[in-house]
C-alpha cells in the first residue's frame, strides 16, 4: 500500500486580513499532503462565497489521511469569539487566533501533524486585547517550551536568519551579547543540517554597525561582541565568514559561497530579501521541536475580500514544509 502522506496544519490567521482569502485560493488546487486547515468553518464559507469561489467543508478525520483534492477543505473547527468582518479588526478575535495557533502547535507535538504552516497574524490587535505577544516566532517558542527560536527567511536559495527579530531600532544594540549570538548562530547551523540537509553549512555573518564597525571607529560590537564568537564557534568547526559589513554582503558573488546569511536585526537583512523574492518568500522558525513554515506578508487589511489577495507565498510555505519533512526522515 502507498505510505500515507504528510498532514499539515494550516493555520487561517487574523479573520479581518486576507489570511482566509489565501487559505481559500490555496484550497482550490490538488495537493500531495494532507491539509488540515485550523479555524472557523463558517467564516472560510462566507469569505469563499465573497470571493466567489467554490469551496466544500470537509470533516477532519484523524485516523484517515488523503491528499488534498482541489475546491476542498478539510477544517479542525475553532469558532471565533466575535463577528469576524473583512478588513476591521477586532480584538475580540484575538484569543481566537492564538486558538488556532495552540490547536496547531499541540497537534504537531503528539506527532498528529508534521508540521503546522501559518496565515499571517496582526501583532497590534493582539497586544490591543491585553496579550503580550511579539510575533509567531516567540509564541511557538514558548509554547512548545524551547529555548528562543530563530527566525530564517528563504527566498529560492537565499536564507536569512536574525538575531533579533520583533525590537525597536533603538533596543537592538543592547540586546546583541554573547550569549545570544551564539545560540543564534548554534541553532541555525543545526537546522541548516537538520531541516534542508546540508552536511556543513557555510554562514556569512553581518556586523551590526555601518562598515562592519570601521575598525572600531563606527562602534565597537564587531570587536568585542561578534568577532569573539565567530572565533570561538569556529574553533568548533563551524564554517563562518564575518563580521562582514552589510552593504557589501548581498552581491552574487558572494552569496554563491555561503549557505546563509545572519543579520543582526530585523530590517538589516529582511529588505533585501524580500526585494529578490517577495510573493514566494517563506519565514521558517528553527530551533523548534516542530517544523513550523509561513507567509513572507502581512495580514493586508486592505485586500481582505477583494480578491485581490496572491496565494503565492503560502504555497511555498507548504511546499518547503513538505521538503523539510523529508530532510528531517531520511536527512537528505
Amino acid at each position: 500500500m502507498p505510505a500515507a502522506p504528510p498532514r499539515i496544519a494550516l493555520t487561517t490567521g487574523e479573520p479581518a486580513g486576507i489570511g482566509p482569502d489565501i487559505c481559500i485560493r490555496f484550497a482550490q488546487m490538488a495537493h500531495a499532503a494532507d491539509i488540515v486547515a485550523i479555524g472557523d468553518a463558517d467564516l472560510l464559507m462566507q469569505r469563499a462565497y465573497g470571493l466567489g469561489l467554490p469551496l466544500t467543508p470537509v470533516s477532519y478525520r484523524q485516523d484517515a489521511r488523503r491528499p488534498h483534492q482541489g475546491g476542498e477543505l478539510q477544517v479542525w473547527p475553532v469558532k471565533t469569539r466575535a463577528r469576524a468582518q473583512a478588513g476591521r479588526l477586532d480584538p475580540g478575535n484575538a484569543r481566537y487566533v492564538l486558538d488556532t495557533l495552540d490547536c496547531a502547535v499541540d497537534g504537531c507535538l503528539r506527532g498528529e501533524f508534521d508540521a503546522m504552516v501559518t496565515a499571517p497574524v496582526h501583532k497590534g490587535v493582539i497586544n490591543d486585547a491585553g496579550i503580550p505577544f511579539t510575533g509567531h516566532t516567540e509564541y511557538l517558542a514558548a509554547r512548545c517550551h524551547s529555548p528562543p527560536a530563530v527566525m530564517l527567511l528563504v527566498a529560492d536559495k537565499l536564507r536569512v536568519a536574525l538575531v533579533t527579530t520583533h525590537l525597536p531600532l533603538a533596543d537592538v544594540p543592547s540586546a546583541i551579547n554573547r550569549g545570544k549570538l551564539t545560540h543564534t548562530l548554534r541553532v541555525l547551523h543545526t537546522d541548516l543540517v537538520r531541516r534542508f540537509g546540508i552536511s556543513r553549512p557555510r554562514i556569512l555573518v553581518l556586523g551590526l554597525n555601518p562598515h562592519a564597525g570601521e575598525g572600531g571607529h563606527l562602534g565597537q560590537e564587531e570587536i568585542t561582541i561578534i568577532a569573539p564568537v565567530l572565533d570561538a564557534l569556529r574553533g568548533d568547526g563551524m564554517r563562518l565568514t564575518g563580521p562582514v559589513a552589510a552593504d557589501t554582503a548581498f552581491g552574487t558573488e558572494r552569496l554563491g559561497n555561503v549557505d546563509a546569511v545572519l543579520a543582526m536585526y530585523h530590517d538589516q537583512g529582511l529588505p533585501v530579501l524580500k526585494h529578490a523574492g517577495f510573493g514566494h518568500a517563506v519565514n521558517v522558525t528553527l530551533g523548534l521541536p516542530i517544523i513550523r513554515t509561513s507567509v513572507d506578508h502581512g495580514t493586508a487589511l486592505e485586500l481582505a475580500g477583494t480578491g485581490q489577495a496572491q496565494h503565492t507565498s503560502l504555497e511555498a510555505a507548504v511546499n518547503m514544509a513538505l521538503a523539510m519533512i523529508q530532510t528531517s526522515k531520511t536527512g537528505t
